[in-house]
């Protein structure tokens, strides 16, 4: 699970569905956080720091971008006005909603909402990944040159809410995905034609990846592993033949917005398309570097619909990191 704990130490983050994490896990999750009192709002839970001596709103919705843990004690909500916006809560302050929309700050005048997640598309920035990880085998052999490092990655597929995973999984195989040892798992049925194009959006295939995906999400799809894997292949490669891809690629080596990306995704998929994507940078320090994207989807998600139209079914979430260094690949 080391790239599902992407969003703290692994790096994410889900986009929802397992974690990575360093210091402290973050397990990414998507919905929003309605408080019932007036709360201290940390930076770090281990210092309890306050900068600003930040506190929450009473009855007030906040988007929630992830966990402390599965068993949460703490969420991560974007806090307006707060340096920095992102600030954890104890779980005891509020109720969360997983996997509903958490409308975001910001949002253009007009935009009409939609229905909670049914699923996530969780896409990473490989070179971030592999910043921490160089001894996997994808990582260990990318360069500048690789097309993984100038293009987004599969994560995964994941159905919404977030605990709907390991659908039928036999509990001592769920344990060995737990115990992290993917070569121990089961190997997905696929056709060597889709081996092959899920190669081409998904590094991780040589670290075993797809072995974990499957038995977490991909059983919770409905289907066989090919057709999952075929659908969210096609839906990764409708992100990297637009804009947004190039958008990422122009600021490689350098810092990239929130507001940004989900521009990029606007231009890319129509007007309010980036109101579905949560940006994740794991990390505290002032060069966060951006990880992960998670995009929200409803309806056609395990037929023919584009991505534009499944994005436009979802209902809008919070941003996220405000922003992040695009890493380059070493």
């Amino acid at each position: 699970m080391m790239r599902e704990m992407l969003f703290a130490g692994m790096t994410l983050g889900w986009l929802a569905c397992a974690g990575q994490a360093p210091a402290s896990a973050e397990v990414p999750v998507t919905g929003s956080f309605t408080t019932s009192q007036a709360c201290p709002a940390l930076q770090s839970i281990r210092k309890q720091s306050n900068p600003g001596g930040v506190m929450t709103e009473a009855n007030h919705a906040y988007p929630v971008t992830a966990k402390n843990k599965d068993d949460a004690t703490y969420v991560l909500l974007t806090i307006q006005g707060a340096q920095p916006a992102e600030r954890w809560v104890a779980i005891g302050c509020g109720q969360m909603a997983e996997g509903a929309s958490g409308v975001a700050p910001g949002m253009a005048a007009g935009m009409t909402g939609g229905a909670a997640a049914t699923h996530v598309l969780a896409l990473g920035w490989e070179p971030a990944f592999c910043r921490q990880h160089r001894d996997k085998a994808e990582c260990a052999r990318e360069t500048a040159q690789s097309p993984e490092a100038r293009q987004l990655s599969l994560h995964g597929l994941w159905p919404q809410p977030r605990g709907k995973a390991y659908c039928g999984v036999d509990r001592a195989v769920a344990a060995v995905d737990r115990a992290h040892n993917w070569d121990g798992l089961p190997e997905p049925s696929l056709s060597p034609a889709t081996r092959q194009r899920l190669g081409a959006v998904m590094p991780g295939l040589q670290s075993g990846l797809e072995r974990h995906e499957w038995t977490v999400h991909g059983t919770c799809f409905g289907g066989s592993a090919d057709a999952y894997f075929n659908r969210a292949a096609a839906l990764v490669e409708q992100v990297n033949a637009s804009a947004v891809r190039g958008a990422f690629v122009q600021h490689i080596g350098g810092v990239m917005s929130a507001d940004e990306i989900r521009a990029a995704f606007d231009q890319a998929f129509g007007a309010g398309a980036g109101a579905r994507v949560l940006v994740s940078c794991p990390g505290r320090d002032p060069q966060r570097r951006v990880s992960e994207i998670v995009i929200s989807l409803a309806g056609d998600v395990a037929g023919t619909a584009p991505l534009a139209d499944l994005m436009a079914a979802a209902g809008p979430v919070g941003p996220g990191c405000p922003s992040g260094v695009i890493e380059a690949a070493r």
